[in-house]
């Protein structure tokens, strides 16, 4: 047989998937796990008569990869990675290719690409998003790493990816080193996003309009038809629809607590280190940890009242309403993940294409939306677009669903309906269009308690004032910096 186009290493659902995607696209693969059984099984099993080759060792892998060697892996984040990485390096050649397709956290991927690098190798990490039949049909991929790897592995990467509507491919290169992981981190925080507005608009229709999963069902798929065309808003509509063995809703038989893997607690605490108010993502992940803690709430639903669900209204107009705060809602998502890409960009140096990112997210990924195209028609017009809110396709739509929003809002929480995403984001759409907030307060308080100065407004920008507040203070001012 000969040799492989590229080897793959992990062959978990991910790894076997991708795999059985290449080999469709007129690749030929090498696969190696650790655990050899999983060769066999393999070979034996969904790969038998494919141009798969099984090997049992790195050295075997290695063997059977024309040059320069690709070497793709599909392990668990973080140290089976790095483990891998100094298990392969010794049998490659300058120029070779070691590609992480992980979920790795990007300060690990500029790492890893600075480590292989210097060893005259290059390294690729790509975000994959679709879960396992994107892997297989179809992904979302975001590689970053060493540029001089692109061209070797473009070929494969857009052959096997997801195409959008108009057939480009949804992969192409992100950045210099962590770039691809970054861009999928922040992918997985807006999908953090995406999924809570959902179940907060679920949540109202369920308590306040007291709908039956069927009539839920319905609207998911009168919204699926228009603007909020989504993955995320077709499996919700479809998950409505599924009855358990007793013929009830299977949705109303599954507990509500949360997981998660910890990319949207990443993508928050990197708007942290950015100083970005990325608000609504961080509410999504606050809302896991608090539906995680579900025997404390059933204890505090015994001690606490509140206001009891009534809706008096136009359930059809109200309905509507929730379909605008929703779209509104998710505007201002988006929004602030892409405020997060750009000054990751420029803290790390990386050249960011937006509208190109959000092709790669028309298709394949988990939160491919018609709603992309928008996006990249708003960056195609003004790639040094600050906040796609300016955009006037945005701009008008965010002003068209602002009456329905607040009444969403403002109806949720008279009625005692937890809907941290929906306000967070009216919140921060207020704060934005706000010429003055309560800051000039704040920062007297911490002059006055830290001497940490101010700036003045009949003064020019950068001048430093400082207040001997209660008269007993020294002239003394702290130096003035930003975390």
């Amino acid at each position: 047989m000969s040799k492989a186009d590229i080897g793959l290493i992990g062959l978990a659902v991910m790894g076997e998937n991708l795999v059985m995607n290449m080999e469709s696209k007129g690749f030929t693969v090498a696969v190696y796990n650790r655990t050899t059984e999983k060769v066999t099984n393999f070979i034996e099993g969904r790969a038998k008569g494919k141009n798969i080759i099984g090997t049992y060792s790195i050295q075997e892998l290695v063997d059977n990869l024309k040059k320069p060697r690709r070497i793709m892996l599909m392990v668990k984040a973080g140290k089976p990675v790095d483990d891998f990485i100094d298990m392969i390096i010794p049998y490659l050649e300058p120029g070779d290719i070691i590609i992480d397709g992980g979920n790795s956290h990007f300060p690990d991927t500029i790492r890893r690409t600075k480590y292989v690098e210097e060893k005259e190798l290059l390294y690729i990490g790509t975000g994959v998003s679709g879960g396992e039949e994107g892997a297989l049909k179809g992904p979302s991929m975001m590689p970053g790493g060493s540029p001089a790897a692109w061209p070797h592995v473009k070929d494969i990467f857009q052959a096997i990816c997801a195409k959008a509507p108009d057939g480009s491919p949804c992969c192409d290169w992100v950045g210099e080193n962590g770039a691809g992981h970054f861009v999928k981190m922040v992918h997985n925080g807006i999908e953090y996003g995406d999924m809570q507005l959902i179940c907060e608009a679920y949540h109202l229709m369920r308590d306040l309009l007291g709908m039956s999963a069927d009539e839920m069902h319905q609207v998911f798929a009168e919204w699926y038809e228009g603007e909020l065309n989504s993955y995320l808003i077709e499996i919700t509509r479809d998950i409505l629809a599924v009855k358990d063995e007793d013929g009830k809703p299977l949705v109303d038989k599954i507990l509500d607590t949360a997981g998660q893997k910890g990319t949207g607690k990443w993508t928050g605490i990197a708007a942290l280190d950015e100083g970005v108010p990325l608000t609504l993502i961080g509410e999504a992940v606050f809302a896991r940890c608090l539906s995680a803690m579900k025997d404390e709430r059933v204890a505090a639903s015994k001690i606490f009242s509140g206001p009891k669900p009534k809706f008096e209204g136009d359930k059809k107009a109200f309905i509507e309403d929730i379909r605008k705060a929703l779209y509104a809602s998710k505007i201002v998502s988006y929004a602030q993940g892409y405020i997060l890409m750009r000054a990751a960009a420029k803290t790390y140096g990386w050249n960011l294409n937006y509208g190109g990112i959000a092709l790669m997210w028309r298709g394949g990924c988990i939160i491919r939306s018609v709603f992309l195209g928008k996006i990249k028609e708003a960056f195609d017009k003004n790639p040094d677009l600050t906040n796609l809110l300016l955009d006037p396709f945005f701009k008008e739509k965010i002003e068209a669903a602002q009456d329905s929003w607040r009444r969403v809002c403002a109806t949720a929480l008279l009625n005692g309906i937890p809907v941290p995403a929906f306000t967070s984001a009216l919140c921060y759409f207020d704060g934005y269009r706000s010429e003055k907030l309560p800051a000039n307060l704040l920062q007297a308080q911490r002059d006055y308690f830290g001497a940490h100065t101010y700036e003045r407004i009949d003064r020019k920008r950068g001048e430093y004032f400082h207040t001997n507040w209660t008269g007993r203070g020294g002239t003394t001012s702290a130096s003035t910096y930003v975390v």
